[in-house]
Parts: C-alpha cells; sequence; structure tokens
C-alpha cells in the first residue's frame, strides 16, 4: 500500500466502532425487548429507529475499513473483546423507562467520544472523507443525546 494512502490509526479506531456499534445495538435490541411502562407506545417505535440508525452507520463505517485496506471485526467474540459498552442481562421491571433512557444516554455519550477521537485520528493522518463520515455520525449521535435527556427533563449536557 502507498504510505500516502496508509492510515493505521484510522483503521484501528473505525474497527472500534464497530465493535461498538454491534454493542449498542444489542443493546438497543435488549431496550426494546424489556421496556415497559406509560410511554412504550413512544418509546418502543423509537428504539427501532435507533437500531436503523446504528446498523446503517455500522455498514457505512465496515465498507469505508474495507476500503482502506482494513478488516472489519466479525465475530461475537472480536465484538465482546474490543467494545468499551456494557454486556449485562437485564430483567422485566429491573429498571424504570427513565433509567433505561438514562442508561442509553450514557452509551451514546460513550459512542460520541469515540467518533470525537475518529474524527481527531483523521486529521492526524490527513483521512478527510473517513473524517467527513464521522462527523455525520457525531452529529446524529448528538442529536440522540440530547432528545434523550429532553425526554428526561434535562439539558443536553446534562450529568457532564
Amino acid at each position: 500500500m502507498n504510505a500516502k494512502y496508509d492510515y493505521p490509526k484510522t483503521r484501528a479506531q473505525l474497527n472500534q466502532l464497530i465493535a461498538d456499534l454491534t454493542q449498542l445495538h444489542t443493546n438497543l435490541h435488549q431496550i426494546h425487548w424489556y421496556m415497559r411502562g406509560s410511554e412504550f407506545f413512544r418509546l418502543h417505535p423509537l428504539m427501532d429507529e435507533y437500531m436503523d440508525q446504528a446498523n446503517d452507520q455500522l455498514d457505512q463505517v465496515a465498507e469505508r475499513l474495507i476500503a482502506l485496506n482494513g478488516a472489519p471485526y466479525a465475530t461475537t467474540h472480536e465484538f465482546l473483546e474490543h467494545t468499551g459498552l456494557p454486556d449485562e442481562k437485564i430483567d422485566f421491571g429491573q429498571f424504570s423507562l427513565a433509567e433505561l433512557m438514562q442508561r442509553l444516554v450514557e452509551q451514546y455519550r460513550y459512542l460520541r467520544d469515540q467518533y470525537q477521537k475518529g474524527i481527531e485520528v483523521c486529521d492526524v493522518e490527513k483521512d478527510l472523507p473517513t473524517q467527513d463520515m464521522l462527523n455525520g455520525f457525531k452529529t446524529e449521535v448528538d442529536k440522540n443525546i440530547w432528545m434523550l435527556n429532553a425526554y428526561l427533563n434535562q439539558g443536553p449536557f446534562a450529568g457532564e
């Protein structure tokens, strides 16, 4: 590979995002299945939207990694080994809807920070197309954090 187009840190961060987006999707599915409460009819379909968003981002990140001559993680073992997001069993009634949404805000904050790290790595390695993609995804995650915090009657940066 031409050294001019070699982005080792970007590839590593994209694989980190693959692990994290895969785990986020699993966690969203868990919330989707285990939620109960008066806001169920509103929040249940929202989790479908969030899962679709995570899947879209995951596919684009993996395809970009391949375009950069990388090899995306593709096993549950790799995902679990590399993700920074929780992988824990929950039960019905263990968390209120508000608690589930607060946990989701925390996971989105983690993902936002991983996107920011990727943006910075891309800047150093001068991979502007990947940086542009990650900027867009970070914008989507920032909006999710804002909206979930609004649901929780908090400002966009509450708890940070």
